[in-house]
């Protein structure tokens, strides 16, 4: 079930939040009384309980567990007995306090609402038995289902959660709050949660996926046990629109997978822990797709040469990760073919070999000059991109992250030369027309986006991580409308 989080400051708020939550495609709201404004008991919980368009777990969180509530303890937990006599579905009790409260639960039978027991972990993850043993001693409450928050400081941390919900033999609800936590939401029914959490439009909440992107963005419904996973590796990874081509392209071709994000703070921890065959692959995003060449067993002729590797597979028959680079070909080809366009190459494509006067800008001069010896070119300064003068025809090719939402406004050389080129590539997606791109179309030059070297590099590593052939109309369709 999707749980839609609920902390608005009004009573008249939360019923009209309720039913977009609802509209919205959520199965249960969590309302979180300790964030209403003078909140009265009796006459607030009527007109909730009284209104309920879906099922509602009631949480009244005291400060001492990370809420709001900082009153008389007895009140609290009087207003949560009154809830369940009012007919909520689910009531929320701390671990702190539920050993002594189950009891009387059990013995008042008025309501008929389940107790969800829960306990948040404000500090590293514990190891699989500590967190074993504490789901022990929190089953041994009576409780109906147990509900089990961390704040993962490292994505690894979130395999001892997959395990536990696996291997857990009660009902169980258990995440990691934040960016690195947000797999152990959208994973969840995977390893046997009973309930995620998302927010509703307007309202979202930070860690948390939006109802509407486990519905549409995962599709949810169709994650089981037998899921194969895959996800951009990177760091950030919120920019990312991975998930909103691979996932319905998985769909349209029957394939049981899934695309995520995975922020990764370090790549051999990463590896070592995600080294089950569920985890099928991985596109590599920055900072890592050249130092994730190391972490490969095998590594693609073509990337060995680049240097980089953007797609990684683990070979089902023996685990092994193979190294692939798909954005080589997708960033020449989208050239190419917009210079075919515009009749540069008359309907071929560039003859072989291409004579061309090749200089690389990077801000660690090292870099710089050893990608230019390896391509027979030159190298220069960073800095000295902006006051740079270009030949008649030339190209320019921004493969930096200048540009990038949400710093849209950076821009990698002088406007004034931007006129200079016969074409500009941006490998940027995030906007689909950065501010380089809209400068330079508004000075002449052809432009292409990045987004056509996402959708191509995209093609390739959906070949690679299905074994099939991509539907190419059906991701460009899906690129042109959503992107």
């Amino acid at each position: 079930m999707i749980c839609a989080p609920l902390m608005s400051q009004s009573v008249d708020q939360i019923v009209n939040d309720m039913y977009q939550a609802k509209a919205q495609g959520a199965d249960v709201v969590e309302i979180r009384l300790d964030c209403i404004n003078n909140f009265q008991p009796h006459q607030d919980l009527e007109i909730i309980l009284r209104n309920k368009p879906l099922p509602v777990l009631i949480v009244y969180r005291p400060k001492w567990e990370g809420g709001q509530y900082d009153g008389d303890e007895h009140m609290r937990l009087e207003a949560l007995h009154l809830a369940k006599e009012l007919g909520a579905d689910y009531i929320d009790l701390e671990f702190k306090v539920a050993s002594n409260l189950m009891e009387e639960h059990k013995q008042n039978q008025r309501g008929c609402s389940k107790v969800i027991v829960s306990c948040f972990l404000d500090s590293v993850t514990p190891s699989k038995e500590e967190l074993s043993h504490l789901v022990a001693r929190m089953q041994s409450t009576g409780a109906d289902i147990i509900k089990l928050v961390t704040n993962a400081t490292n994505i690894t941390e979130l395999a001892r959660i997959f395990h536990l919900l696996s291997h857990c033999q009660v009902p169980l609800i258990a995440y990691s709050i934040g960016e690195r936590g947000l797999i152990s939401q959208i994973l969840n029914p995977k390893f046997g949660g009973v309930l995620v959490y998302g927010s509703i439009k307007g309202n979202s909440v930070p860690g948390l996926p939006t109802i509407d992107s486990l519905r549409h963005a995962y599709e949810f419904e169709h994650i089981n046990e037998d899921t194969k996973v895959f996800g951009l590796v990177s760091k950030p990874v919120s920019h990312s629109k991975g998930p909103i081509l691979h996932n319905p392209t998985f769909r349209h071709v029957g394939y049981n997978g899934i695309y995520v994000p995975m922020f990764v703070d370090d790549l051999k921890e990463f590896f070592s822990v995600y080294s089950s065959p569920d985890f099928a692959g991985f596109s590599i995003g920055i900072p890592y797709k050249e130092a994730v060449i190391g972490f490969c067993d095998e590594v693609h002729p073509l990337a060995q040469s680049i240097g980089a590797v953007n797609t990684i597979i683990r070979r089902p028959s023996d685990r092994k990760l193979v190294g692939y680079n798909t954005d080589c070909e997708a960033a020449i080809t989208a050239i190419e073919d917009a210079l075919k366009v515009f009749g540069f190459t008359n309907g071929e494509a560039f003859p072989s070999p291409l004579t061309a006067r090749v200089i690389v800008f990077d801000i660690d001069f090292g870099r710089a000059k050893s990608l230019a010896h390896a391509v027979s070119g030159e190298a220069q300064p960073f800095e000295d991109l902006v006051k740079f003068q270009p030949e008649k025809g030339a190209i320019l090719a921004n493969a930096t992250p200048l540009g990038m939402h949400p710093n849209t406004d950076r821009i990698p050389v002088a406007e004034v030369t931007l006129g200079d080129y016969e074409l500009v590539f941006d490998s940027v997606y995030t906007p689909r027309e950065t501010r380089l791109l809209k400068e330079a179309k508004a000075a002449g030059a052809i432009i292409v986006s990045g987004v056509q070297m996402f959708l191509r590099q995209a093609i390739g590593q959906f070949n690679l991580f299905t074994g099939r052939e991509a539907p190419e109309e059906f991701m460009r369709d899906i690129v042109l409308a959503k992107f």
